[in-house]
């Protein structure tokens, strides 16, 4: 098994990734469909958010779930079922969650399209509960953060074309100012997906996907170790806070960004699109960059494809939107605030620590910067912030995890819930809105990226107590 492992399994990892796609595909549609049921339901910007919130609360209730259900048969769920049917058995659930659309979209129910998506996010839940370790899994350990991070450009392929999609579904020309929006065009796309959630499942079951992969061999010093549960370890619990903080920004960001541009700016909904696509596509810009040393040890190749990677990702937004009929025009400055995060990303020197620091302190700027400016200078900053979250996961719970040994999959699954932040994040910036504007709204993630400031700092001397040094482990690397 060793000598497998010596190598990214690719044959495995590809139909892998194709569900961390589809979190990105519905995750992003989310910011669409927002504006939409907002005129169709004449909801208030916080009621609005019940989208985010039925989405990203499902993580919670999936997560607890899964943990009950595995205290019920007092053996580990997915250990039981094994990865590949878990994968599949998630996808099933989601495919579910779109079936509601239909008869949602017939009564006109916003209630009914919410339990729709609830449902496709218990989905996503136990699938994320099974690809994240599963990723890392499939190849040596140390590039397994990498694994990662190339599966979240994967998934921010799935962000920057799904919003182009949905909109199209709904407004029937994403480049037209149409904003003709009968909730019953929401329907025919959700099914479409829930076929192919089908689709895939079966797929990953004739796949070659191991159904119990290798897991990390405990340690001598796990074993000694008196601590009887992960939530004893506060890099851990600090690191909880922190995933539902950044999925927060990362979510409300691009939710509210609808509102402001159509409120301050003067946007028609359907021209929105293709900025959401822009925010969602700078988050697979900045990952495409970090996944490099999946590909690669060669120092060399590294330092250019650390330029490529982001241009190629880039390129990718531009032809979609192209083939959309979009006008690039306003896009390509764009090109220009890329340099800062390829700069960032050179100056993090791959710790992860260091990186979160570095990122969340630009996404604070980007954000007083879209909060004191206006036009499209405000826009392009707000958007910059996908570039600065980008990395974020994979250093959060590359930190969170670390020096956890026997207790790192009970870790995970903790983690895992606090996705729930993308929705209570965004639906408090929603309802701060109602006070003190769309614009200032913002300050709510300037909160957020400063507690990670903070514990990108606490938690070095918290591993560094523990003997985990990140710069250490690089210079043996290297």
């Amino acid at each position: 098994m060793s000598s497998e492992n010596s190598k990214t399994n690719w044959g495995q990892f590809i139909p892998l990734v194709i569900v961390f796609y589809f979190w990105g595909f519905v995750a992003a549609s989310n910011d669409i469909l927002i504006p939409v049921f907002k005129k169709a339901f004449d909801l208030t910007q916080g009621q609005s958010q019940f989208v985010s919130i039925a989405f990203y609360i499902s993580y919670t209730v999936g997560s607890l779930i899964y943990m009950g259900v595995s205290i019920v048969m007092k053996q580990d769920l997915i250990n039981k079922i094994g990865y590949k049917n878990g994968l599949a058995l998630g996808l099933v659930i989601s495919a579910l969650g779109t079936l509601l659309f239909y008869p949602a979209a017939n009564t006109g129910s916003y209630t009914l399209m919410l339990a729709g998506l609830f449902i496709v996010g218990l989905g996503f839940s136990l699938q994320q509960t099974v690809a994240n370790p599963l990723a890392i899994a499939l190849g040596p350990i140390k590039t397994g953060s990498q694994r990662l991070t190339l599966a979240g450009g994967i998934n921010n392929f799935g962000t920057t074309i799904g919003p182009l999609i949905v909109s199209f579904a709904i407004f029937g020309s994403t480049a037209s100012g149409n904003t003709d929006m009968s909730i019953e065009s929401v329907k025919i796309p959700y099914l479409i997906l829930g076929l192919a959630f089908i689709i895939v499942a079966v797929l990953l079951k004739i796949s070659s996907l191991p159904e119990h992969p290798e897991t990390i061999e405990e340690t001598t010093e796990d074993s000694n170790s008196s601590k009887s549960s992960a939530l004893h370890y506060s890099q851990l619990v600090l690191g909880m806070v922190a995933i539902f903080l950044y999925v927060g920004v990362e979510v409300s960001t691009a939710s509210n960004l609808p509102a402001y541009m159509e409120s301050k700016l003067g946007f028609a909904i359907g021209d929105i699109a293709p900025y959401i696509s822009l925010y969602w596509a700078s988050l697979m810009i900045g990952r495409w960059t970090g996944a490099v040393e999946a590909f690669t040890d060669n120092m060399s190749t590294q330092k250019i494809l650390r330029f490529l990677a982001p241009y190629l990702a880039f390129g990718v937004f531009l032809l979609v939107n192209a083939i959309a009929k979009h006008d690039l025009t306003p896009f390509y400055i764009y090109g220009l605030i890329i340099l800062v995060l390829i700069a960032a990303d050179m100056a993090s020197k791959g710790n992860p620590a260091r990186m979160l620091l570095i990122f969340s302190v630009l996404g604070i700027t980007a954000l007083f910067i879209g909060m004191a400016t206006s036009g499209m200078i405000s826009v392009y900053a707000f958007t910059s912030v996908g570039l600065f979250c980008s990395t974020l996961w994979p250093c959060i719970f590359t930190l969170a995890v670390s020096g956890l040994g026997k207790h790192t999959s009970q870790g995970s699954s903790f983690l895992i819930m606090m996705i729930m932040g993308g929705g209570i994040v965004s639906w408090l910036q929603g309802a701060v809105s109602e006070s003190i504007g769309i614009q200032n709204s913002y300050i709510i993630g300037v909160l957020c990226f400063a507690y990670l400031a903070f514990y990108a700092w606490k938690v070095s001397g918290i591993l560094k107590k523990q003997g985990i040094n990140f710069d250490q482990k690089l210079s043996g690397g290297h």
